[in-house]
């Protein structure tokens, strides 16, 4: 993987309100980095920034290699079989074996029931396994644990670990503690320092 993600004196208005100004990172293969901060301070906002969906209002981002966004938005067709729901993004995305990403988070036997009628748990899976099956370079995880028990925590946890050590990049923006490879200290970005 060959990724590289930069944000320099990144900030970020909305409803005429500065959330935040003056965030600066440079990731590269296998870093990982913790947005922190509590709801509305604009960790939403800022990934939403990194993936070209939301201008900056100031500042400038710099990104190479293919990039992912996981947040609350499903992306999976409500009407149709998880496993139809998936297909469609194993097809778009290339996916030649989707199993690996299906068994690691447990999924599996859901196969057959519709998207409408799985848990908000077994939802978060299951877009978990669509991003692992992705192949993307880049991830950028909203409030990635929101929904998920103590296992499945694991395995996303573990998930990440795995993509970073293949040299992939993750932005993981919650206010949850989560398990990233790195020293806490040092990929840690505390939002509230940056807020006006």
């Amino acid at each position: 993987m060959q990724g590289r993600l930069v944000a320099k004196n990144l900030s970020c208005q909305r409803g005429g309100r500065l959330l935040f100004a003056g965030v600066s990172f440079e990731l590269g293969a296998g870093d990982a980095l913790h947005v922190t901060g509590a709801n509305g301070i604009g960790k939403s906002s800022m990934l939403r920034q990194l993936a070209g969906l939301l201008p900056a209002f100031s500042g400038d981002i710099e990104r190479s290699g293919s990039l992912a966004l996981l947040d609350e938005r499903l992306a999976l067709d409500e009407h149709a079989s998880l496993a139809k729901a998936l297909e469609f993004w194993e097809q778009v995305d290339g996916c030649k074996d989707p199993r690996p990403a299906l068994d690691a988070m447990g999924i599996t036997d859901l196969l057959d029931i519709p998207v409408r009628y799985l848990s908000t748990g077994q939802r978060k899976r299951a877009a978990f396994a669509r991003l692992l099956n992705s192949a993307s370079d880049i991830w950028l995880l909203d409030e990635p644990l929101n929904g998920l028990d103590t296992n499945a925590q694991e395995a996303v946890e573990a998930e990440i670990a795995r993509h970073c050590a293949d040299g992939g990049i993750c932005i993981a923006a919650s206010h949850q503690a989560i398990a990233l490879p790195g020293e806490a200290d040092e990929n840690t970005l505390p939002l509230a320092e940056f807020t006006p």
